[in-house]
């Protein structure tokens, strides 16, 4: 079904609208117009509608043959791609002002439950790498997160891939401290810990890892991480979606005392 989504960016219908209208000021047809910069007809007229970019070729024949005295030219930065808009330290207030989060990660232990020694494994394996300094930082930044933990008031669902029980990083005695922590921070009677058994491939976290937050002003929201860059949907469409799917994670995950079980028999096996 067709949406505002599809539509083509905004920058491009604006501009293409403002070409069109410094056209006719100009008694300029579209055909003139075409003919000069080398273009078919055609091509014009869906720039003009939005359909296509213009282009900064375009741009420039148009500004001058239509006297625009550079304000056709001036779109030129404005037709760029968009940075990508990185929501993580929204998500960091949104964080602290939850009264419920729900996780659910399958390649990583998620960052509140990771002990030092794993978060700073990740930190150093990063790619490419950083600072020592950066390092530091990031590091302190998530081990102070942790402290929402301690917060009762607060309730914490993991829904965690079982091949994350499996994956060593940084070695075999960081990952078994790392094991033992989650058996002990998954006794906490606001912490659930829940495994996705292997067995369940097919499962309703496919399309990867997320967060549900429910904050004391009664707002939903989903946070989406993606390479580079976070995002926070507030759209209750959205939101109802992802629910419905970290719903159907709880039902095929085991129980949060299955699981404390199953993490102790994969420790007891290391």
């Amino acid at each position: 079904m067709s949406g505002e989504n599809d539509k083509p960016p905004m920058a491009w219908r604006y501009c293409g609208n403002q070409i069109r209208l410094w056209r006719g000021q100009a008694e300029l047809s579209r055909e003139e117009l075409a003919s000069e910069v080398g273009y078919s007809v055609e091509y014009v007229k869906s720039m003009e509608q939005g359909r296509r970019k213009p282009t900064v070729h375009l741009l420039r024949v148009a500004d001058q043959l239509c006297g625009s005295r550079g304000l056709l030219t001036a779109a030129e930065d404005y037709l760029a791609p968009e940075k990508p808009a990185s929501y993580a330290a929204d998500y960091m207030l949104y964080e602290l002002d939850s009264v419920a989060l729900h996780f659910y990660q399958a390649s990583l232990v998620p960052g509140l439950l990771q002990t030092e020694a794993y978060a700073q494994h990740l930190l150093k394996e990063s790619w490419p790498p950083v600072s020592e300094e950066t390092i530091e930082r990031r590091l302190t930044s998530r081990l102070r997160r942790q402290a929402l933990l301690g917060e009762v008031i607060r309730s914490f669902t993991f829904v965690i891939s079982e091949r994350v029980l499996h994956l060593a990083y940084g070695g075999d005695e960081v990952h078994k401290a790392q094991l033992v922590r989650m058996v002990e921070v998954g006794e906490q009677r606001n912490v659930a810990i829940q495994i996705l058994l292997d067995r369940d491939m097919v499962n309703a976290g496919l399309n990867g890892p997320f967060i549900l937050l429910d904050t004391e002003q009664h707002e939903h929201l989903v946070y989406v991480e993606v390479p580079l860059s976070g995002l926070i949907y507030a759209e209750p469409e959205k939101v109802r979606v992802m629910r419905q799917r970290y719903d159907k994670l709880l039902q095929q995950a085991l129980s949060p005392v299955e699981s404390s079980k199953f993490i102790e028999k994969v420790v007891g096996n290391l």
